[in-house]
């Protein structure tokens, strides 16, 4: 047996290796640490070719410079001297390979709970078909509660969010706000769900390689379509899918507060010359998504033989990807209107039905501050 002191000796030796061991192991240098690496681009990011392509095609043509991002290691930087488009940028940066957010978004007057609530069915098919995702319907005051959350270090947005002064203008602005800083999906309170929106990207497209998903309001092939639409192609923001931090969102974030604070500079907010519909709405919307499209900053245009435009759009019948961009035909978000090549409620590609407040009427009409 071991006497008494020769224990204590023994104690004491393996106590002081245990220790020396321990900290060897668990308190390295800061230059030894391992921290995670960025992501590395894939070749040939940045020269994505520029071509629309069908989703049944298995080739993955025109996919956007990628904006990845490493948040654990986001390094702080003056932004006093950054553009606004930058700051924009570094609150919330893209990256295309996560997850869409499991968030719907929707805005009106009151909450389901309030008896005055007139959309309960158009509501509860959103919760009923999309199980898991966080529902919310939020009121003008907690709108602009969060946005001062979630965009405290950009106040020129907020600025411009409190200076709009029509209600269809914030409505119109919050969407492309809360898409931006969260993600998800934004819809009208008077829209109902269809489908799942786990089946709006077809299959054939990996989920990661995509950021937006958009569908087309109004397709008029008529010669008179500018007596009824501002643009020949429309795109619909009644209801849009994206993931945080789309430069689609980015862009039309800094065009309506640009706008908005030279507006208010100025006194002078609407205007028989930029309607709602120019100002917030779907033709300032159609711009800014065009405008990606052609953008060189994230498209190769040495590969395309011209601007993507109304052209590329006009009569699909199926989803075409762009980039990290997926174009819903106007079935999908526009079924039963009973014109411009929309098929029924009933159809395989109809995704949400939008009731336009009882009517589809024309733009001027469907519209309100065109004095």
């Amino acid at each position: 047996m071991l006497s008494f002191k020769r224990a204590l000796v023994f104690a004491v030796f393996f106590l002081t290796a245990f220790i020396l061991l321990r900290r060897s192991h668990g308190s390295t240098s800061e230059d030894d640490q391992i921290v995670p690496a960025p992501k590395k681009r894939p070749a040939g990011a940045e020269n994505s070719s520029h071509k629309t392509t069908s989703t049944s095609s298995t080739s993955d043509h025109g996919a956007p410079l990628r904006e990845v991002h490493v948040s654990a290691q986001k390094a702080l930087q003056d932004t006093s001297k950054m553009s606004l488009y930058d700051r924009l940028a570094y609150q919330y940066p893209y990256d295309v390979e996560t997850k869409f957010p499991a968030y719907i978004w929707q805005t009106w007057k009151w909450t389901p709970a309030n008896a005055e609530f007139d959309f309960r069915p158009q509501e509860a098919s959103w919760t009923e078909l999309n199980p898991g995702f966080v529902h919310e319907v939020i009121t003008d005051q907690v709108a602009a509660h969060l946005l001062r959350v979630l965009y405290s270090a950009v106040p020129e947005v907020l600025e411009a969010y409190e200076a709009l002064p029509q209600p269809v203008l914030k409505a119109d602005f919050f969407r492309y706000l809360i898409l931006f800083a969260r993600g998800g999906i934004y819809s009208d309170i008077d829209t109902s769900a269809l489908k799942s929106a786990l089946e709006w990207i077809p299959d054939s497209v990996p989920k990661e390689s995509i950021g937006l998903v958009i569908g087309i309001e109004a397709d008029p092939d008529r010669p008179d379509w500018a007596d009824w639409y501002s643009r020949r192609i429309q795109f619909c923001q009644w209801t849009i899918q994206s993931k945080p931090g789309h430069p689609v969102l980015r862009d039309i974030v800094t065009r309506i507060t640009k706008e908005t604070l030279k507006r208010k500079e100025a006194g002078l907010f609407i205007s028989k010359q930029k309607s709602v519909v120019e100002f917030t709405g779907p033709a300032v919307w159609t711009d800014t998504i065009f405008d990606y499209f052609n953008d060189d900053r994230f498209f190769d245009m040495s590969y395309s033989s011209g601007n993507i435009s109304y052209a590329n759009f006009t009569g699909m019948e199926m989803p075409k990807k762009v980039g990290d961009v997926i174009v819903l035909p106007i079935t999908s978000f526009s079924p039963g209107v009973q014109q411009m090549g929309a098929k029924d409620v009933d159809d395989p590609m109809a995704f949400v039905k939008h009731n336009f407040e009882g009517t589809w009427k024309p733009e001027a009409e469907r519209h309100i501050g065109d004095s």
